[in-house]
């Protein structure tokens, strides 16, 4: 936590009735400032007002009155910087810089939108200020966007435009741990002073392009992290640019390879390239990666490394259109597969082949609809864990299972990630993590391969404003992490290799 115990969150909008979602957001403990980029008439002034007085009512804490900036029509961002200097924010929350088209104007060759453009402007401004303020104070801010027609009903995840970093904490070659999560101005990386111990380096800003502010880590069968994120990069003729970009960390706490373009299944295009979904990957058991990334038209491109290192070019997937939600899972021959939810149901979707050179298989008949924002690949080999779109519990799934295991534990948001393989009194165990309720960390476990035997659920505290993670190293001691309200990292060791759950006090880094 800060030192006041109070998380600082900056809203930035183009106008001041953009801000009351956002605002409604909020839960009790924050402090909320509210900073937009031109003047607004006066009915949305008097609905952002009255929306910042109902959130004072439910425990937030209002930082002043909203402010209007001026930086719309001028494009500066040193108004928004002196802002954001004075409030010293925690996490912004900003617009969608990219919003989803809802049609196509083929006569003009354009998107048609149902958001103001001033929306994406907005974001890209703020994001451009919120960028400076952290290089110049050198403390993460962590950025969230979010689309214009998200339902409020169902949280901020159901909305977000880049996903909730999830597995975020890894297991390096060398058996040290590190932690990489994505800020406003590029990833932050920990990094463990030697395996199993409580001394960690960071945070640290890791060299390297201008990224937006979203991340994925997926480790490698040597162990070595990959990190996917998109890069934005203004085109000659006007607009921007969006690409899939990796890089990886071969030495743990050494600097990473360049950022590589992996490129974009519509690149090039001001409009559609702008479009593109955050990628998801994973590696097979021959050493193979495949990356997925949704695209212009809403459905699945993607692309593919060989164990050789030859990529393929970007191959479309058929059938259902998508939302910006692409889960990747390791079955247990060794079989990457895919899992993303439809655009215009609750359904979800997999796709699935046999072998490196098989074809893909689109399956439709998968026998859940998950809450929004809260899929993440299960411990367990082919697993997948979700929360019930209209019960808010976590279940999981795997193919051929004919329904979901309830798991317990409907407090909390987000995605459930978790460990397999931890040791209780000889027998192997499955460890789950979420956020429980008040944002505290919530640990729960099963025997491995046995969810419907039931999951015992334990707060540990350890509010965490960020998916919180977990790893179990090969010495067999599991590591918690959460990420505080006062941006700083929070671990916590389990106190036995072979027996319970007990896991120490938290220590911040």
């Amino acid at each position: 936590m800060s030192a006041s115990g109070t998380e600082r969150v900056t809203i930035v909008v183009s106008r001041h009735r953009e801000a009351v979602a956002l605002v409604a957001a909020e839960t009790a403990g924050v402090e909320i400032s509210v900073l937009c980029l031109a003047e607004d008439d006066r009915e949305g002034r008097a609905t952002l007002d009255r929306a910042l007085k109902e959130a004072g009512r439910r425990g937030c804490q209002v930082g002043g009155a909203p402010r209007t900036v001026g930086a719309q029509e001028s494009g500066s961002t040193a108004g928004l910087l002196r802002e954001l200097r004075a409030l010293r924010p925690h996490r912004v929350r900003l617009q969608d810089p990219d919003p989803v088209h809802i049609g196509y104007d083929a006569e003009r060759d354009v998107p048609v939108y149902d958001v103001d453009p001033e929306h994406a402007a907005a974001a890209l401004t703020a994001l451009s200020a919120v960028r400076d303020h952290q290089l110049e104070s050198g403390t993460p801010v962590h950025v969230t966007c979010h689309r214009a027609d998200a339902d409020e009903q169902l949280g901020t995840a159901s909305g977000l435009r880049y996903p909730q970093t999830t597995h975020w904490l890894t297991e390096g070659f060398d058996g040290r741990l590190s932690a990489f999560l994505p800020s406003a101005a590029g990833v932050v990386r920990w990094t463990q002073s030697e395996p199993g111990g409580a001394a960690w380096r960071g945070p640290e800003l890791l060299p390297g392009p201008r990224l937006m502010p979203g991340l994925r880590v997926v480790r490698d069968l040597h162990g070595f992290p990959h990190l996917f994120a998109l890069r934005r990069t203004p085109l000659k003729d006007g607009g921007d640019d969006i690409a899939i970009v990796r890089a990886t960390q071969y030495g743990t706490g050494r600097p990473l390879t360049p950022w590589h373009s992996l490129g974009s299944p519509n690149p090039g295009n001001r409009y559609r390239s702008r479009a593109i979904g955050f990628p998801a990957a994973a590696f097979d058991a021959t050493g193979g990666l495949v990356v997925f990334a949704r695209n212009f038209g809403h459905g699945v491109s993607y692309r593919q490394q060989g164990a050789d290192g030859a990529w393929t070019p970007w191959q479309h997937l058929r059938g259902v259109r998508v939302a910006d939600e692409l889960v990747t899972v390791t079955t247990g021959r060794g079989e990457a597969e895919l899992f993303a939810r439809a655009r215009d149901s609750a359904a979800v979707v997999r796709w699935y082949r046999t072998g490196p050179d098989g074809t893909w298989t689109e399956d439709r008949a998968v026998p859940f609809a998950p809450r929004p924002g809260s899929m993440a690949a299960g411990p367990e080999p082919g697993t997948l864990v979700f929360r019930d779109l209209r019960t808010n519990e976590p279940c999981l799934w795997w193919p051929g299972a004919t329904a979901p295991v309830p798991l317990g534990g409907a407090d909390g948001a987000g995605p459930v990630t978790g460990a397999r393989g931890v040791e209780v009194d000889g027998w192997a165990y499955s460890l789950l993590i979420r956020s429980g309720s008040g944002g505290a960390c919530a640990v729960g476990a099963h025997a491995e391969g046995r969810a419907d035997a039931g999951v015992w659920w334990n707060e540990l505290g350890g509010e965490s404003v960020l998916v919180p993670a977990a790893v179990r190293d090969r010495t067999g001691l599991v590591t918690l992490a959460t990420f505080t309200a006062g941006a700083q990292l929070a671990i916590s060791h389990r106190e036995s290799l072979s027996s319970g759950f007990d896991f120490g006090r938290w220590h911040t880094v």
